[in-house]
């Protein structure tokens, strides 16, 4: 999770792509100018054998103008290397 938020942060499209689960990746999923990443707050994790949750909140800008994204996150890894899977945003995202 951290490294996709750096990831994010860095503006790494390959990066992001790399680690999202080729059976879930959008075909957008190099999108990613135009933020401002502003922090990072795991709330939670949990891992259960080959899949893991992360519930977290970042916090970014868009055209100055200050976001919250609360997210539980779904992992799975494969051949020791963990994928982003989907997410699930939170009602208290703004």
């Amino acid at each position: 999770m951290r490294s996709r938020y750096t990831a994010y942060v860095e503006e790494n499209a390959a990066y992001l792509r790399a680690t999202w689960h080729p059976d879930h990746r959008p075909p957008d999923a190099e999108a990613v100018d135009g933020q401002k990443w502003l922090g990072l707050k795991i709330i939670s994790a949990r891992e259960v054998g080959d899949e893991a949750t992360v519930d977290f909140v970042a916090r970014f800008k868009v055209e100055g103008r200050g976001h919250r994204l609360h997210e539980v996150s779904q992992f799975v890894r494969e051949d020791g290397r963990w994928y982003y899977t989907t997410g699930e945003i939170q009602e208290d995202s703004r």
